[in-house]
């Protein structure tokens, strides 16, 4: 069975005193309003990885994850949905208490199996993939973030859904890269996608998944003036990229920028309470 979406796609014009100041103009594209568990960019890098495994008669599905992993409840989701099994292989060692993400997973059906960091690092190495396939025969293994050609021509439809022909730029936070591929492989010739990476320097706030009251502040101011929820590991990182990019003059005057809301937005339960106003 197939998730039910929210379509069409909805794109939001975001109104803010420093865009109009360098004359450029900013829409997000919500992705994160299509489903409350398949949220964002999710379910674009999961279709064809589910296709697939319709395709080829498999009935279980393999993938990679953290503790709050989004990718983890999606496809724990998506599988439930499209009458599969599921395991996840997690990184690192067994919580005394699991994440909410976690117990969220596990309540739809997908077996959580926990590997030492050290083990986890070699996920991509056909020997260990080799391994899995052997325990698992048959089973469809997708890989962390639903990368791989798959989850990129899944990406692909995130334009192609919509009509993006009226933007300069189009902006993507990045992790594997997949949807970021994606994106360049469906834009056009004119169009500049640019993607604001969580794991490099200029944007990252202290390294991938962390955070400082600085980003948590411009998150709630954010959703205070444009009533747009983020995320501190992906989303708040690339809005406050975007906008810090306009300060600096990168767009030339009017610009038209369309930036994607991948989602995610789960991860913010690892946050005490408080912290955000959404």
């Amino acid at each position: 069975m197939k998730p039910t979406f929210n379509y069409p796609l909805s794109i939001q014009t975001v109104e803010l005193p420093e865009l109009a100041q360098h004359h450029v103009s900013m829409d997000v594209l919500r992705l994160d309003l299509i489903h409350p568990v398949i949220s964002g960019n999710k379910w674009f890098k999961l279709k064809e990885w589910l296709r697939i495994a319709a395709a080829g008669g498999g009935s279980h599905l393999i993938t990679f994850g953290g503790a709050w992993s989004n990718h983890i409840i999606a496809s724990a989701f998506a599988a439930r949905e499209a009458g599969l099994s599921a395991t996840g292989i997690i990184r690192g060692e067994k919580p005394a208490r699991l994440s909410a993400t976690l117990s969220a997973a596990a309540a739809y059906g997908m077996r959580l199996e926990f590997i030492t960091r050290t083990a986890y690092r070699q996920k991509d190495d056909p020997i260990f993939l080799a391994g899995l396939s052997t325990r698992y025969p048959g089973a469809v293994i997708i890989p962390e973030g639903g990368a791989g050609e798959p989850g990129i021509k899944g990406s692909m439809d995130i334009l192609r859904e919509i009509d993006s022909s009226p933007y300069s730029h189009i902006l993507c936070a990045v992790g594997t890269g997949t949807t970021f591929k994606g994106l360049s492989a469906a834009a056009s010739t004119s169009q500049e996608v640019i993607g604001i990476s969580a794991l490099a320097p200029p944007y990252h706030f202290g390294g991938y998944a962390r955070h400082t009251p600085e980003l948590l502040e411009f998150m709630n101011h954010f959703y205070r003036t444009t009533g747009i929820p983020s995320d501190f590991v992906y989303t708040g990182k690339l809005f406050y990229a975007t906008l810090d990019m306009v300060r600096k003059d990168h767009f030339p005057p009017d610009s038209r920028l369309l930036v994607i809301h991948s989602g995610g937005l789960q991860g913010n339960r690892g946050l005490p309470p408080g912290l955000l106003y959404f």
